[in-house]
């Protein structure tokens, strides 16, 4: 059985990583789970790693640099991400950051993003790939 190929957006892993909501327990099963096969980009790292490691906030860095081991693929089209970022952000009237998210998992074939964003954002509305919220 081959394993689901899962893009975590930067949110869920500082949502993880804080445990201080349900939505946290949600998450950990989900990077916890034998099943699935972590892909990433560099977007996830900019978003997480710089302050947490401005502030010397070594626990949170060692966490985010362990998942970040535990990635399988990561995107490298940069050029070709931005570009099909641009066009999704038009095409859903995605944040940046977001259409980079969808543009990177659906450039690794991901089987799924998912996100903090809440259903009723415009990343739900996205057609090439399927996109879960946990839900805050």
């Amino acid at each position: 059985m081959s394993r689901k190929k899962t893009y975590i957006d930067s949110g869920v892993l500082i949502t993880t990583f804080q445990g201080v909501q349900s939505a946290s327990i949600r998450a950990n099963t989900i990077l916890n789970d034998g099943n699935r096969e972590f892909v990433s980009s560099q977007f996830v790292k900019l978003e997480v790693l710089p302050k947490a490691i401005y502030h010397n906030q070594l626990d949170e860095v060692q966490f985010y640099e362990t998942f970040f081991a535990a990635v399988s693929h990561w995107v490298t089209e940069l050029e070709q991400i931005t570009q099909d970022a641009y066009q999704l952000a038009c095409t859903y009237a995605l944040a940046s950051m977001d259409a980079l998210h969808v543009a990177a998992a659906v450039r690794l074939k991901a089987d799924e993003l998912i996100t903090t964003e809440k259903p009723t954002k415009p990343m739900h509305r996205v057609t090439q790939i399927q996109i879960f919220s946990l839900g805050l």
